[in-house]
């Protein structure tokens, strides 16, 4: 192969994909290929599948059509599919897309680059699917996005059977890195200037439970506040089944350990969870939210939210709306019921008409904005400090706005004035002067600046020119890893 060849990942949904697609981008490079530069034609294009919702599947084969007379005008140019809906659908790809090259599923992300070189030299199509998982992705090579924050997986696969979701069957069950191995990362991370980090799984807070120690995660909680220079620990998505007192505990002890929580509902109405076999009820709910408000009152909790589940009533939608009321969440992912073939759902009784399904939804987005809005105004006035990211948010050239995450997690635009701009990774002081829904406006100036390591590793890695973009989560550019689900949550928002 060509030492030239070049690449591009698109990847769509959770973030697990987007870690795995760091794994693809590692895997590629360490084979000799370069990232593709912008507004130029790879040679190898891989699409990360999600198969979370119901139009995934015809996003993919519309986004396969589009690229096919790129495909034709660019002889030797490869197609690669993985992900969840390749694990799914298989051969189906091929089928239906033939000018498809590569088909490799969720258990088997390392074979990248040998089925890209099998194809290429055989000259046809290659499908390779694994019943369970090859290499945990972690010990793979990798390319990540930010120099500053990143994501750690601590787990794979899911051991749960919520009647909505498609996940388990494509990513197996629960497989878990032992400590050492994550904690061995984490500092490796720190050394290369990285000083937040997000704990992956798709139920982390489930961590253990295939070496039988139910606190094990609390433990690995109290374990990264005591990793020098590592100044930022949040993790992604728990399930309320297995939120412990000891896990609030850590999180409330560990000063590094960030004061937010995103914590799926799904639904509020305890026969709807029932039928969700969610395995928890509203009051479990609420009395976690209770115990995290009273540990650390200041924590920012978010949530998914899924609308018209087969079956739901107006009094099961209102129960929702309750919990809504009472948690005072500081934002919510809402989504309207998606049926997926293959789960236990998609043939239930009580299918709800789309128009039913759609009002309930934006009076629910009504009143999450509502409360969204109050609670960020609270903030109005008070000092937050912001790790200063790239390119997420908005940027405000008049105004000369940069944009970072406050501890809690939410979004903040703040203004810069004077000379010095700092840089992403580093810590900037910054007063709220205005509130909206989705995020905090800072137009005071800038109070503090603290330089970090982070900071000069993210200026090293751009003192050179570097081609390419970043990792797409549909459509828009990732710089910073965002731990809260803006797409899908992982599988636990489907």
């Amino acid at each position: 192969m060509s030492q030239s060849r070049t690449y591009e990942v698109r990847t769509y949904g959770c973030q697990m994909n987007v870690h795995d697609s760091e794994r693809l981008s590692g895997l590629l490079e360490d084979a000799g290929y370069k990232r593709a530069a912008e507004d130029s034609t790879p040679d190898v294009v891989v699409f990360n599948t999600c198969a979370v919702r119901e139009n995934a599947d015809n996003r993919l084969y519309g986004n396969l059509g589009h690229l096919r007379p790129v495909k034709d005008s660019h002889p030797g140019m490869q197609i690669a599919v993985g992900g969840c809906l390749a694990q799914k659908d298989r051969g189906e790809i091929v089928r239906r897309a033939p000018w498809v090259d590569v088909v490799f599923g969720t258990h088997n992300i390392g074979s990248l680059p040998a089925l890209l070189e099998r194809s290429r030299v055989q000259r046809e199509a290659q499908v390779e699917i694994q019943e369970s998982l090859e290499t945990f992705p972690s010990t793979l090579p990798t390319r990540r996005e930010s120099v500053y924050a990143a994501w750690v997986s601590i787990s794979v696969g899911c051991n749960n059977i919520c009647t909505f979701c498609i996940v388990p069957s494509l990513r197996g069950k629960e497989k878990d890195r032992r400590p050492g191995d994550i904690l061995a990362e984490i500092r490796a991370l720190v050394a290369e200037g990285a000083i937040e980090v997000t704990l992956l799984g798709q139920n982390v807070n489930a961590y253990g439970s295939e070496f039988g120690d139910r606190q094990a995660f609390s433990k690995l909680l109290r374990a990264c506040g005591e990793i020098e220079g590592l100044e930022r620990v949040r993790f992604t998505s728990p399930h309320p089944r297995d939120f412990t007192d000891d896990v609030i505990a850590a999180m409330a002890e560990t000063p590094n350990v960030m004061p937010q929580l995103h914590m799926p509902l799904q639904s509020g109405s305890s026969r709807v969870l029932k039928a969700m076999r969610r395995s928890y009820r509203q009051e479990r709910f609420l009395g976690i939210v209770e115990k995290v408000r009273a540990a650390m009152p200041e924590a920012a909790i978010t949530t998914d939210i899924i609308v018209g589940f087969p079956g739901e009533t107006e009094e099961d939608f209102e129960e929702t709306l309750k919990v809504v009321r009472e948690a005072r969440f500081a934002q919510a992912f809402t989504f309207q019921y998606s049926k997926r073939p293959g789960t236990p759902a998609a043939t239930m009784e009580g299918q709800l008409p789309k128009e039913v399904v759609q009002e309930r939804y934006e009076r629910l987005v009504e009143l999450q904005d509502a409360i969204s809005w109050e609670e960020n105004r609270r903030l109005v006035g008070r000092d937050v400090e912001v790790l200063v990211a790239e390119g997420e948010g908005r940027k405000d050239g008049e105004r000369r706005r940069l944009s970072g995450r406050a501890p809690d997690n939410r979004l903040v635009h703040f203004a810069v004035d004077g000379e010095a701009v700092p840089r992403p990774g580093d810590l900037v002081t910054v007063g709220v002067t205005y509130a909206a829904p989705h995020h905090l406006v800072a137009d005071a100036g800038v109070r503090a600046v603290r330089r970090t390591r982070a900071g000069d590793a993210w200026e090293a890695r751009n003192a050179a020119p570097q081609s390419g973009s970043g990792v797409l989560l549909g459509m828009p550019k990732v710089g910073v890893p965002d731990p809260l689900p803006a797409a899908t949550g992982g599988c636990s928002a489907l």
